[in-house]
């Protein structure tokens, strides 16, 4: 039996994500360009077979899947973003003004998550993957499709501050044998 991958997918553009904010559990819908590039993915996933599609409960990832062309999917709440609590809707810069230093990966949000906190929920979607038979797409966030990139390669959650990921993007993580390896990252349609 062929090990399966887990294909993600973030979602498109939002007028938030386009401003710098951060966009955690507020259900911010796709802004045009979002929903155009969220189209556009089509190619980037046509004609790949998936035993599973799963997509956050949030509208903008799951207008993505749709537009992206998946008239159904698994809604899992493990997909959703990173619960910024006080910080939703706040720039870095906003945050930092009051908190120098501020991390999000080291620091969390005061009533949100903690990178561990999002990494248990990681663990879950990756546990998940591994044990469908064929592959498996996940529409989702930034933050949290870092972090599950981070665990699928047996990395601490805090790792995915060191993979950077645009809106509308599709990465594949998969193996090499029988080492979870990452296959392709942040590839925009317009690679």
């Amino acid at each position: 039996m062929a090990l399966p991958q887990l294909w993600l997918v973030r979602h498109g553009q939002t007028e938030w994500s386009a401003t710098g904010r951060h966009t955690g559990r507020s259900d911010i819908p796709l802004d045009d360009d979002g929903r155009e590039a969220a189209r556009a993915l089509r190619k980037s996933i046509a004609g790949h077979d998936f035993a599973l599609v799963l997509s956050s409960p949030l509208q903008r990832a799951r207008e993505t899947c749709a537009l992206a062309g998946f008239d159904s999917c698994a809604v899992d709440d493990d997909l959703q973003e990173w619960d910024y609590g006080d910080y939703d809707g706040v720039t870095t810069d906003q945050i930092r003004a009051q908190r120098p230093g501020w991390s999000l990966w080291r620091d969390g949000c005061p009533h949100g998550e903690s990178a561990a906190d999002v990494g248990a929920r990681a663990e879950r979607v990756v546990a998940r993957a591994r044990a469908t038979e064929g592959d498996v797409v996940a529409f989702s966030h930034g933050h949290l499709l870092r972090v599950l990139a981070a665990r699928w390669v047996g990395l601490d959650a805090e790792a995915g501050a060191l993979l950077a990921l645009d809106t509308a993007t599709v990465s594949v993580l998969g193996w090499e044998r029988e080492q979870a390896v990452v296959r392709r990252w942040n590839q925009s349609t317009q690679d």
